[in-house]
């Protein structure tokens, strides 16, 4: 019995068939990960990239322009919902302001408009970062926010892709709003 069991160990040792469906069977769950990880990661940077470039042709529509009316203000938030395609404009959304500092230093919101997000109250004092406003002068700040859900939540999960995007006046020294 014992010789019976030491013949089939050994027999067994040298038996070859079945080690590449081993081998498949434990490196198909990692590989087919890896794959779909890459594809999470491929399709939020694509979605970074475009809020990225709308928070940027936002700004430069609005700092081109000397006096921003209402119909010109609803063209350029439709114009973010249509930079954002092919991702779902749903999930898209700006807060344009202009914002001034006056000779004394004082910063203040001009007027802000938004869609999907909530305007800034004329008149407020926002935080902006160091050295983007000099006295006398304005700035155009574009926020942009896009909730990313992911396809795979499992993997990397849900979260906001948001963009900051600030750009001075071309025509003058503030945009004014109609």
């Amino acid at each position: 019995m014992i010789r019976a069991l030491g013949h089939l160990t050994r027999r067994l040792r040298r038996e070859e068939d079945g080690v590449s469906a081993v081998e498949f069977a434990l490196i198909a769950p990692v590989m087919v990960l890896l794959y779909l990880g890459m594809m999470e990661i491929s399709l939020a940077l694509s979605v970074d990239r475009k809020v990225t470039n709308a928070a940027s042709a936002l700004a430069d529509l609005v700092a081109q322009d000397d006096v921003i009316t209402d119909d010109e203000m609803t063209d350029i938030l439709n114009a973010g919902s249509a930079i954002i395609q092919p991702f779902d404009a749903e999930e898209f959304s700006v807060r344009i302001t202009s914002v001034s500092m006056s000779l004394t230093g004082e910063v203040e919101v001009d007027w802000s408009d938004a869609r999907g997000m909530t305007a800034r109250a004329e008149g407020s004092e926002p935080a902006l970062p160091g050295g983007i406003l000099s006295p006398g002068r304005s700035v155009i700040w574009v926020e942009v926010a896009y909730a990313y859900e992911a396809p795979f939540e499992e993997i990397t999960g849900n979260f906001d892709i948001t963009e900051e995007f600030f750009l001075r006046p071309r025509q003058s020294l503030i945009v004014s709003r109609e």
